[in-house]
């Protein structure tokens, strides 16, 4: 069995009387420890992935599995301690606590987990070890990143979800925050999925999946991932 599983997964919107589809019949698997990569233009399906597989939103039919536990069968209790335990989240635009330091927003996830990590340590592994007491306005959209990547590992959870971790920031900016998580994936063996519109990023994935007008295109394993610093785009 693989970490996760998705079987056949649809999820559909009725608005008046139209039936739309934001994914549909959508099945892949994605191994642990495996740095994914999930790709397709603005509107394919990517996010609604991603928001079944973190547990913000349920599928119409289906079945998601991660780790052997079937996450679309959860009732909303339970979906809570899995986005709470097992899922950390890195979004586009870092959603820090502003009227809390680096430290105390990393804190905040920390205090919710079952076996965290430690928030100072967790730190200075992003290369924030000398920021920890800034509020997020006095970080640049870098740094900010690094404390929203901080925070989600803090959780020690099973799998990290990254929704366009890049898309609010310059070129340079945006490749040592995906060098800091292709290295997560590496050193820490956590399952890392990214989702992005990015086609240059699917290069530094051990495994591409595309997505296009709510279906799966194709899943394939990449055999020699590129560095990031060795990616163009």
């Amino acid at each position: 069995m693989s970490f996760i599983e998705f079987k056949d997964v649809v999820k559909r919107y009725t608005v008046g009387e139209q039936e739309i589809y934001a994914a549909n019949g959508v099945s892949f698997t994605i191994e642990q420890g495996e740095f994914c990569v999930i790709v397709g233009s603005s509107g394919a399906g990517k996010t609604t992935i991603l928001n079944m597989l973190g547990g913000m939103d349920s599928c119409t039919s289906g079945t998601i599995l991660l780790d052997g536990e079937e996450v679309s069968a959860y009732n909303p209790r339970r979906l809570t301690q899995y986005r709470r335990f097992d899922v950390g989240f890195v979004f586009q635009f870092y959603n820090l606590v502003q009227n809390l330091t680096a430290l105390e927003n990393v804190e905040l996830a920390s205090e919710i987990s079952r076996e965290p990590l430690d928030p100072r340590e967790t730190l200075r592994q992003v290369g924030l070890g000398d920021r920890m007491d800034n509020f997020p306005a006095q970080l640049s959209g870098g740094e900010q990143q690094r404390v929203s990547i901080a925070r989600a590992l803090a959780k020690n959870p099973k799998l990290l979800l990254c929704d366009e971790p890049t898309g609010a920031l310059d070129y340079v900016t945006g490749k040592s925050i995906l060098k800091l998580l292709q290295d997560t994936c590496r050193q820490t063996g956590k399952t890392v999925v990214v989702i992005t519109h990015n086609t240059a990023l699917t290069a530094m994935a051990d495994r591409v999946i595309r997505v296009k007008s709510g279906r799966i295109v194709s899943n394939e394993v990449n055999a020699d991932p590129m560095p990031v610093e060795m990616i163009e785009w």
